[in-house]
């Protein structure tokens, strides 16, 4: 607790990010992925794996943009800085970790921006949001959406329910599932290859592979069918729970495209 306490000290991080829960989720997210390195590793091999096969037929290769870079541990940073021109990663909130993996490229930059567009109405200075992408994507030739749909919604919907109301949304299945359409609607405008990677739900599961619990991490919202599927241990037998672990199904989709 207090190695996550210093390292929310020294995170880089705007205000609006802090006050919003991002830093904190930033340093959380950093703490589980060292805790559950064995666990993700097949996780985080297939999910760069889809980005390769992004790049692999691109015809054109200026410039590669991604959003929901992190810590850089499901992105293949050094593939993507050796084939493009120009990397530009995406994130409320850039850490350590990612900065120092991406440190020997002079190629990539890093661009702060709000993905969920509800940075406005969490704070109170609008009634409503506008999910918008940052202008860098529609110069791009591949948009990588990385292990983020499922993100957008937590915090926003968490405080939500925490409220009660949010300028004129109160019901948060409402809430979440608009902002999980928003952003495939974005991604659908634009004239780049888009490379989405997401997780799918969440079993709860005890040592006998019972299903206790399951849920719907996109709000009823479906993508289409996805190139690939693979399960990721989110949370391994211990690390919330002895008897219990949680489990998310990842979809990839090197090339996706909204349904017609």
């Amino acid at each position: 607790m207090l190695l996550d306490l210093v390292h929310w000290l020294v995170l880089p991080a705007s205000l609006p990010a802090r006050r919003l829960g991002y830093a904190g989720d930033s340093v959380r997210l950093a703490a589980r992925s060292r805790r559950c390195r064995a666990a993700w590793a097949p996780h985080l091999a297939a999910a760069k794996e889809a980005v390769r096969a992004a790049v692999r037929d691109l015809p054109r290769r200026d410039t590669v943009v991604v959003l929901g870079s992190g810590l850089l541990d499901d992105v293949p940073i050094d593939d993507l800085a050796a084939a493009f021109r120009r990397v530009v990663l995406v994130d409320a909130v850039h850490p350590w970790r990612g900065r120092w993996r991406a440190r020997r490229h002079p190629n990539v930059a890093r661009l702060t921006h709000d993905l969920s567009g509800t940075e406005g109405l969490l704070l109170g200075r609008s009634g409503a949001f506008a999910p918008v992408l940052p202008p860098v994507c529609r110069e791009a030739d591949l948009v990588v959406s990385a292990n983020l749909l499922s993100q957008l919604p937590i915090l926003p919907v968490a405080r939500l329910e925490a409220a009660g109301r949010l300028g004129p949304w109160t019901d948060a299945e409402a809430f979440g599932r608009r902002i999980v359409a928003a952003h495939l609607d974005a991604l659908a405008e634009l004239r780049a290859r888009i490379c989405l990677v997401t997780d799918l739900d969440e079993t709860e599961e005890d040592r006998a592979g019972q299903v206790l619990e399951r849920l719907d991490l996109l709000y009823g919202v479906d993508p289409g069918p996805a190139a690939c599927k693979w399960e990721w241990v989110l949370a391994p037998f211990g690390e919330e729970a002895r008897d219990r672990r949680l489990v998310h199904r990842v979809g990839a989709w090197p090339d996706w495209r909204p349904a017609a």
